[in-house]
């Protein structure tokens, strides 16, 4: 087939609609699930906060607010990215629109309720200390407001261009945005701003991910050509034709793959915001994992109390000099440390302080569950300042710790984040719902970008099953390791490796703004939520 000139816009081919009584009943299946899902959600988000003691509605006012726009975000993301799941099979008539949006997004459903979180908690990472300790205060509902709705706007913006634009870019810009207004704000005050070890971290998988797409894409296809001598399977689908039986079974396996590992991966972001959300508005509930028990809880102090002595073997002698003397405030000492990652003499010692403090508190108490609700959120930031400090000790290998303290430590800073850094599966099945209904509103405009718009030719059934293989694996070796990537980012670079290998040619017009959105998405979305931010810390 011949390259269509640029001028000469191709007629796609319709896909084919499913019968009107099957796709009704694919629907309706589709809404029970999500019915029953949101009966779930609310009976167990009552049930939470019937035990939160207080006569004031407004934090009441303030959580409903917060969820209703973190849930938002996920809504967005839903019909923004998980669009890209669904293009090589609506465009190789493997399955009509509605099937296939019903399909990718159950399995979308599953994937956010079978993830770890990992994502969740790395993403928050890149927040200043102080302000994820204190999430309730009227600088935490700033930044909580500010880098969401900061992260939406760019979304609605591109999703209404039809450009393939990366939620996760869009939401590490508004946090690193955040961030860097906070300390500007703060001014000599100390206050930490972004992480940008962390942010770096983030950034490599953010950057990286298109180009693997793009060259492990390209490679697929020429692999495949060589071993599988299938003509139909390059050539451009014809009108109203289903592929083959097996190539229509791969094609739906790569769509389910990426479906699956885009909600394990990307639902994560909006996971970490609720929970911080949760715990800043009602810690009493939220803040400590209570499903932790009485014999877990045992164990969880027998591993601070060896964390301890194992400090102590680090921590200088003759504690009466000023340089080795006891913090009077522990916990300020060591979130010096997080906030600055500079290890001082006082930081050993006060980590140790910290850590017996912790240990006091949770033994006293019997188990997570019966920690006094006056002591909850002191006892979980405890938690979160020492398990960081500890996170950073093993990145920076200093102090070098023997192999065996150092998995000490690791031990308990893995006990503490079981304790703080959790995901109750309501709100698993909140962002499952959000980003189903999302994947069911608004694909169609995404959709045409990658399957129409991206190369010169139509996609054929070997470009769409390679650049939908190589998103799966490389979204889920990133959930994997604890890393967000962006759906759309790798699975569009790999729709165009797939035409650059097959000699198809690239719409340069279309290449050129998806370049531009993606490289205008940090700095447009730092500086949103930037300004958000210093709003909203005046309203609030």
């Amino acid at each position: 087939m011949p390259d269509v000139p640029l001028s000469q816009p191709r007629q796609p081919h319709p896909p084919r609609v499913m019968q009107p009584r099957r796709r009704g009943l694919a629907a309706a299946l589709f809404f029970l699930v999500i019915a029953a899902g949101a009966v779930y959600v609310i009976d167990h988000l009552v049930v939470d906060l019937s035990a939160v003691q207080g006569s004031s509605a407004l934090p009441f006012v303030l959580l409903g607010l917060a969820l209703l726009i973190a849930l938002g975000f996920e809504f967005v993301n839903g019909f923004h990215d998980t669009a890209n799941a669904v293009a090589t099979v609506i465009y190789t008539n493997s399955l009509e629109p509605h099937t296939a949006v019903i399909w990718s997004g159950a399995w979308n459903f599953l994937g956010v309720l079978v993830s770890s979180g990992a994502v969740a908690f790395g993403i928050l990472q890149l927040l200043p200390v102080e302000l994820i300790l204190q999430v309730g205060s009227h600088s935490g509902f700033a930044m909580v407001f500010a880098l969401l709705i900061a992260a939406i706007l760019w979304n609605l913006g591109t999703w209404y261009f039809g450009l393939p634009s990366s939620s996760s870019h869009a939401l590490v810009g508004s946090i690193i945005g955040v961030g860097i207004m906070n300390q500007w704000i703060s001014g000599p005050s100390g206050t930490s701003g972004v992480d940008w070890a962390q942010a770096l971290g983030v950034g490599k998988a953010l950057l990286f991910s298109p180009v693997l797409g793009f060259v492990l894409s390209a490679v697929l296809l020429l692999v495949l050509k060589r071993l599988v001598r299938a003509p139909r399977l390059y050539r451009e689908p014809r009108q109203n034709e289903r592929p083959p039986l097996w190539i229509r079974a791969l094609l739906i396996l790569t769509c389910t793959g990426v479906s699956f590992a885009h909600g394990s991966n990307d639902g994560q972001k909006g996971m970490g915001l609720i929970m911080l959300i949760l715990i800043g508005v009602v810690p009493t509930a939220y803040a400590l994992n209570k499903a932790v028990t009485p014999e877990q809880t045992v164990t969880f102090v027998a591993a601070a109390r060896a964390t301890s002595a194992t400090l102590a073997r680090y921590t200088p002698k003759a504690p009466e000099t000023p340089l080795t003397a006891l913090p009077a405030n522990p916990r300020a000492e060591v979130e010096a440390y997080v906030s600055t990652h500079h290890l001082r003499p006082a930081t050993l010692p006060a980590l140790r302080a910290l850590t017996d403090t912790i240990a006091d508190q949770v033994s006293l108490s019997g188990s997570m569950a019966q920690v006094p609700q006056a002591m909850v959120d002191n006892v979980r930031n405890n938690m979160y300042v020492a398990s960081e400090a500890i996170r950073l000790m093993e990145q920076a290998h200093a102090p070098a710790f023997s192999t065996a303290d150092a998995a000490t430590l690791d031990a308990f800073r893995k006990q503490m984040d079981h304790a703080t850094k959790f995901i109750p599966t309501w709100v698993k099945v909140a962002v499952a719902i959000a980003l189903g209904l999302g994947t069911m509103v608004g694909w169609k405009r995404v959709v045409v970008t990658v399957g129409e718009k991206i190369g010169k030719q139509h996609l054929t059934y070997g470009q769409g099953a390679s650049a939908e293989a190589v998103a799966m694996l490389t979204i889920g070796m990133a959930d994997a390791y604890g890393l967000p990537v962006s759906t759309t980012h790798v699975l569009a670079s790999g729709v165009a490796g797939t035409m650059a290998a097959n000699g198809s040619g690239l719409q340069w017009g279309t290449v050129r703004n998806l370049a531009l959105a993606w490289l205008l998405t940090l700095p447009a979305s730092i500086a949103l939520a930037a300004g958000l931010y210093w709003v909203f810390r005046q309203v609030f």
